[in-house]
């Protein structure tokens, strides 16, 4: 069976998802005999957290993980003058920040802000896309920042 025959792409896919459906229900049924405290404490636990974002089982949503998230990171944000207002995420998993403080204007400390929130919102919320902040994209593409482009920043 080659890897390029597309009855064999199809037959795998199709496990593939019948295998995701499997375990999700079981978690899902598992979720359902614990006490929400219970879910709740699986749910720090980074690899259990991923589980249930991945079958939607999560006890709280995208926006209130990212909100805790950026709480996390609000003592490094102050070090270095400023924070993040969260504006949401958009229905392709773009979320939306804006600068506040006098990192607002400062680019390496911009760079640095940026790539700690995207880090931080990253570990709580996989099904995040990308990390916009108001102002740093201008800064980017307008030559104002030089990094490099294999950084977290850069994408």
């Amino acid at each position: 069976m080659s890897a390029a025959d597309p009855a064999a792409a199809g037959m795998a896919e199709e496990l593939v998802g019948l295998l995701m459906r499997m375990y999700g229900g079981g978690l899902g049924r598992i979720v359902e005999l614990l006490e929400p405290d219970q879910v709740r404490k699986l749910a720090k636990d980074q690899v259990v957290a991923g589980l249930f974002v991945l079958h939607d089982l999560h006890p709280d949503d995208v926006d209130q993980r990212i909100l805790t998230a950026l709480d996390d990171v609000r003592p490094y944000l102050g070090s270095h003058g400023g924070g993040m207002e969260y504006l949401g995420i958009d229905d392709d998993g773009i979320v939306m920040l804006r600068l506040q403080g006098s990192c607002d204007g400062c680019p390496a400390s911009t760079v640095t802000v940026k790539q700690a929130v995207e880090t931080a919102i990253l570990k709580v919320a996989p099904e995040v896309v990308r990390v916009e902040v108001e102002g740093i994209e201008h800064a980017l593409t307008s030559g104002l920042l030089q990094i490099n482009p294999y950084s977290p920043a850069a994408t």
